[in-house]
């Protein structure tokens, strides 16, 4: 394997990554309860 095809091979998997923990960040705010609960979390840190 060529250091070509190694460097987009990772280049890719990373965009995979990002573009899968966007998504999974995208479908919990979706759900309003853990925005709530998420919220009083962070509050109580004060």
């Amino acid at each position: 394997m060529s250091d070509l095809t190694r460097h987009r091979l990772m280049q890719a998997g990373w965009l995979g990554a990002a573009a899968l923990a966007l998504a999974a960040v995208f479908a919990l705010y979706t759900r309003p309860a853990f925005l709530v609960t998420l919220i009083d979390q962070l509050w109580a840190c004060f």
